[in-house]
C-alpha cells in the first residue's frame, strides 16, 4: 500500500519553492511500521528533534506525532518516511521569515531483502566516494544525500548488499544506508560521527542494548587498518535491523557470537512492538 500525506492530509503533490526540493533544506526519518506502529518511535522523534534545533526548524513535535500515528494506522506495514522541510521562501539561500515548516509522509512496502543477508552475512563494496567533514550537520539525517546516491552508483553487482564509506581523510564512517559496527577483543565499536555520518536509531538501539548486556562499548574514529584487523564486523539500520559483514576486499570475518546475540536482542525489540 503507498500513501502521501502533506501537512497532515492527502496529497499527490508539493510546491514547487518548497526549500527542502530546492536546496535540501530539511530533515527525514525512515520508520518500520508494523501492525500499524511505528517502530523506535521516541528515537526517530527525539533524532528529528536534534535535528530541527540545529537547524533551527521549528517543529511542533506532538502534532507531528498526532499525523505520524494516524498515517502509520492507515498505511497498516511497511515503511514510513518522514520529511520536514523549512517550507516555502523566496529565491535564494536566506531563510524565510517567519518560517513555515511542511511535514511530507510517504508510505510504501518493506524492502523484500534476502533472509540470507542476516542469516550469512553480506559483502561491502568499498566505494571510493568521500564523506565530507562538516562538524555542523554530522550525525543529521538531512535531505542532501547526494554522497550517498554517487556512493550507490559505484556498483551493480548483486553480490554487494552494502557498501562502506570513509571521510575525506580516509576514516571508516560507515555503510551507505547503514552504521557499522566492530567487535574486537570482545569491545563493540562502532566510527565517531563528529566530522560526518548518519546518527542511525538502531545504531543507537545497539549501543544501548549491548550496555545493557554488559558489553564493553566504544565510540571513535576507525581506521580501514583496524577495520581489517576485527574479529567481527556488522552493519545495521533500522529496517533489517543487523546484517553480519562476511567480506570487504579480501578480508573475510566470521559471522560472530557477539554479532548473533545483537541481531537476537534486536529481534525481540521488533517482536515486542
Amino acid at each position: 500500500m503507498t500513501l502521501s500525506w502533506v501537512d497532515g492530509r492527502p496529497a499527490e503533490g508539493l510546491p514547487i519553492h518548497d526549500r527542502g526540493l530546492a536546496y535540501g533544506d530539511g530533515l527525514f526519518e525512515t520508520i518500520k511500521v508494523v501492525g500499524g506502529r511505528p517502530e523506535l518511535l521516541d528515537k526517530h522523534l527525539q533524532r528529528l528533534t536534534r535535528g530541527c534545533q540545529r537547524l533551527a526548524i521549528p517543529c511542533d513535535i506532538e502534532l507531528l506525532s498526532s499525523h505520524l500515528s494516524a498515517f502509520c494506522t492507515e498505511l497498516g506495514g511497511g515503511v514510513a518516511k518522514l520529511i520536514v522541510s523549512r517550507g516555502e521562501g523566496k529565491r535564494g539561500y536566506a531563510p524565510p521569515i517567519p518560517c513555515l515548516p511542511r511535514t511530507i509522509l510517504t508510505g510504501s512496502p518493506l524492502p523484500d531483502y534476502p533472509k540470507a543477508h542476516a542469516e550469512q552475512g553480506v559483502h561491502l563494496y568499498p566505494c571510493t566516494t568521500r564523506l565530507a567533514e562538516q562538524p555542523i550537520l554530522a550525525g543529521l539525517k538531512h535531505l542532501n544525500r547526494l554522497e550517498q546516491v554517487l556512493a550507490r552508483a559505484e556498483w551493480q553487482d548483486p553480490l554487494f548488499a552494502e557498501g562502506l564509506m570513509r571521510d575525506t581523510s580516509g576514516r571508516v564512517v560507515e555503510g551507505v544506508f547503514s552504521n557499522l559496527f566492530v567487535v574486537e577483543a570482545d569491545c563493540l565499536m562502532t566510527p565517531s560521527l563528529e566530522r560526518c555520518g548518519v546518527a542511525g536509531v538502531m545504531r543507537e538501539e545497539v549501543l544501548e542494548q549491548a550496555r545493557q548486556a554488559g558489553v564493553s562499548t566504544q565510540i571513535g574514529d576507525l581506521s580501514l587498518e583496524q577495520l581489517y584487523r576485527a574479529d567481527e564486523v556488522f552493519v545495521c539500520n533500522s529496517l533489517y535491523g543487523i546484517w553480519p559483514v562476511r567480506q570487504l576486499d579480501a578480508r573475510v570475518w566470521p559471522v560472530g557470537p557477539l554479532t548473533r546475540k545483537l541481531q537476537r536482542l534486536v529481534a525481540d525489540l521488533s517482536s515486542d512492538t
